[in-house]
């Protein structure tokens, strides 16, 4: 198959390693016209079926389309691959009419046979490529009964019951729609040659580097501006910074606290901030160890000063968490709980109830990663707080891929606890992928403490069937207040993110699903 852009921007190249790269000295700068982004990682890979990191999601969102997409500035879905389409009475059948003039960046026609051929590669374990997984996040769909093309243009799903989130899934980047000619071409290798229909197409990867995408001429929604985008992994926040004050990035995401009022009142930056769905936690290890037991992991919320952690640490740039489901969804939170308030008393009290005075403890920390907020200090700080109550932590810190291959396959024989953060797109997202019974680590979920509480998973499951939002909110309000007693996580923050960019950069604005939007930037 060939691919529809050419060998002619290849002169990017060289110019991207000679200047973009010359990043740290006092005279670095950009190209013209190609946008320069500091990312907090390298990236895990680029087939959007394979991955969980919204780090990971920043690139592909550039590259691939779904069926839908998330309306700029919010979570309501609107069409993207497909024009329109109809739900039938009961709720259970989908179907999409597709744009006929759409092609994927190799050449090969985007049509229904294409969106069946993704979907039936990530949940039928028969499909000769299902093999080019894994696909962790499979269980968005697992509604799904059948998914079939009732015409060229038009492609219907059967769910197997009501299935409330099924479309804000499908805007998801686990519904990004990859090229079946890419896949069979490269097999599990597409997660390093991959292939969309979005406004930028990609161009190169270089492990621990940069990835490159270039402007896509014949986007279905209007060609972007840019001429190419730059995703370069800075896993350090310092260095990130340093290398944005001398102009060898245009753009970086997650800055550190410390930085985000200075940059603020530079006229040359512009400092972007939007509240979102997010939640850091910390993940105990509830099928072995001290917490197992509830008391003491109601202790552990009692004994971290989450206060002082998103005044002093992340200084205003987040606020305090008091469940499962963040704020950001007004129509599903909980007003009624409360976050556990800092008690060293209470805690020691609980501690000794549950017998585990001076217990050891294991804590996995990350270095950086998609919504970690200075994941460092943070550990650090908690460190200390738990020293307060007669718990003796020890530290192991990981790099955020490493961190991740540790923390998702589950705590058991490692780790008391860790750190995450979600950033999600529906309620349901994470208590049904994080705290159901049915999502442990060997099932392919990622309930990495193990947490189970059958209550919880009749309202979960009650909730994503019901098509009537206040029924859903009723369901969901509750769940909250049992895992808020069970605490099988400790609640410690939503943040509000934050990106800043040069101020030559234009039209530029930070999405609530926490995703990079950039086909109507500009670059002066």
């Amino acid at each position: 198959m060939t691919p529809k852009h050419s060998g002619a921007r290849r002169w990017l190249l060289p110019a991207l390693a000679t200047t973009a790269l010359a990043a740290g000295s006092a005279v670095a700068q950009t190209p013209p016209n190609v946008l320069i982004v500091g990312q907090i990682a390298e990236p895990k890979a680029l087939d959007p079926a394979q991955v969980t990191a919204v780090n990971d999601f920043r690139i592909m969102m550039n590259l691939y389309d779904g069926l839908v997409r998330y309306a700029d500035g919010t979570l309501e879905v609107e069409p993207s691959l497909a024009s329109e389409w109809t739900i039938s009475d009961d709720g259970t059948v989908y179907t999409f009419t597709l744009r006929d003039d759409v092609t994927f960046h190799d050449g090969s026609e985007f049509n229904a046979e294409a969106v069946v051929f993704n979907f039936e590669r990530m949940l039928d374990e028969e499909h000769p490529y299902h093999d080019t997984g894994p696909f962790p996040l499979a269980f968005f769909f697992d509604a799904i009964e059948s998914v079939e093309a009732t015409s060229e243009h038009e492609v219907t799903f059967q769910l197997e019951e009501p299935y409330a989130p099924f479309l804000s899934n499908l805007a998801y980047p686990t519904g990004l729609i990859v090229s079946p000619a890419a896949i069979e071409e490269h097999g599990e290798e597409v997660a390093r040659n991959p292939s969309g229909t979005g406004p930028f197409q990609f161009e190169e990867w270089q492990s621990n580097s940069r990835v490159v995408v270039t402007r896509n001429e014949e986007y279905w929604d209007g060609a972007p501006s840019l001429e190419a985008v730059v995703f370069r992994p800075i896993t350090d926040a310092n260095t990130r910074v340093a290398e944005m004050l001398s102009g060898g990035i245009d753009l970086m995401v997650e800055v550190p606290p410390d930085n985000v009022a200075a940059m603020a009142s530079d006229e040359a930056f512009e400092v972007y901030e939007q509240a979102g769905p997010h939640l850091w936690f910390l993940i105990l290890n509830t099928r072995e160890g001290p917490f197992q037991d509830q008391a003491m992991r109601q202790a552990i919320n009692f004994a971290i000063d989450k206060q002082s952690l998103v005044e002093d640490v992340l200084q205003g740039t987040a606020a305090v968490a008091a469940g499962p489901i963040p704020p950001a969804f007004e129509w599903a939170y909980n007003e009624e709980l409360d976050p556990y308030p800092y008690d060293p008393d209470k805690a020691r009290e609980l501690i000794a109830e549950a017998g585990h005075e001076g217990a050891e403890l294991t804590f996995y920390v990350t270095e950086g990663g998609s919504g970690m907020l200075d994941p460092v200090p943070m550990g650090t700080a908690i460190q200390a707080d738990l020293a307060e109550v007669g718990l003796e932590v020890r530290i192991e810190t990981y790099e955020w891929n490493t961190f991740l291959d540790r923390v998702n396959p589950g705590l058991e024989g490692k780790a008391d606890m860790a750190q995450m953060a979600w950033m999600t797109n529906d309620p349901d997202t994470l208590p049904f992928l994080a705290l159901r019974s049915d999502a442990m680590p060997e099932s392919g979920g990622f309930n990495s403490g193990y947490y189970s509480n059958p209550e919880v998973d009749e309202l979960l499951e009650q909730a994503r069937r019901s098509v009537d939002q206040e029924q859903r909110a009723a369901l969901y309000r509750e769940m909250q207040a049992i895992v808020h007693e069970d605490a099988p996580w400790a609640f410690i923050a939503n943040w509000k993110q934050n990106a800043v960019a040069g101020a030559n950069v234009e039209n530029f604005r930070l999405q609530p699903s926490f995703f990079l939007l950039l086909h109507d930037v500009e670059k002066q």
